[in-house]
């Protein structure tokens, strides 16, 4: 990659022609993970916050989150996504839970900005439903680790 896509020869914004790109299989993974106090993190877990099931709201939130990307960022395509898949994964021991968010599309551009959208979203919910007991949460380490599809092929985080 040597240019910025998303402007045209001038220097204007636009949104990146796509429409004699090739449809192939595309398929994205982004993780990222919040951290909170010992305290709040025994409460998600053991499901006791009076909001109820944190993790199943969060998980809800981000896969709507996958699918109203180009709501939010400005230059995103419109996809008929073919999957998403959220996890979540407690770390105990940091007080802090992961979450990894994959997509999946069969079109003419990528889905790593759906996938990145969508941990970013289901943390964010996360801390939503946290923040009465708990704003010193943090949300960090949200990076793309690897997508695959399309002209520039397979790339993977080092």
């Amino acid at each position: 990659m040597n240019k910025l896509t998303h402007f045209d020869e001038t220097g204007q914004a636009h949104m990146v022609d796509v429409g004699q790109k090739a449809s192939t299989h595309r398929i994205a993974t982004a993780t990222g993970c919040i951290q909170m106090q010992k305290s709040t993190f025994d409460m998600v877990m053991s499901g006791t916050h009076k909001k109820g099931d944190v993790i199943g709201i969060a998980r809800i939130a981000a896969i709507q989150a996958t699918k109203k990307s180009p709501d939010l960022i400005p230059l995103c395509h419109p996809i008929a996504l073919t999957r998403v898949a959220v996890e979540f994964q407690p770390d105990e021991a940091n007080s802090t839970i992961h979450c990894t968010v994959t997509t999946e599309n069969i079109g003419q551009t990528g889905v790593e900005i759906e996938a990145l959208t969508g941990v970013q979203i289901g943390l964010l919910t996360i801390y939503d439903m946290c923040k009465a007991v708990d704003r010193g949460m943090v949300i960090k380490e949200v990076k793309l680790l690897e997508k695959s599809g399309g002209k520039s092929g397979t790339w993977k985080a080092a």
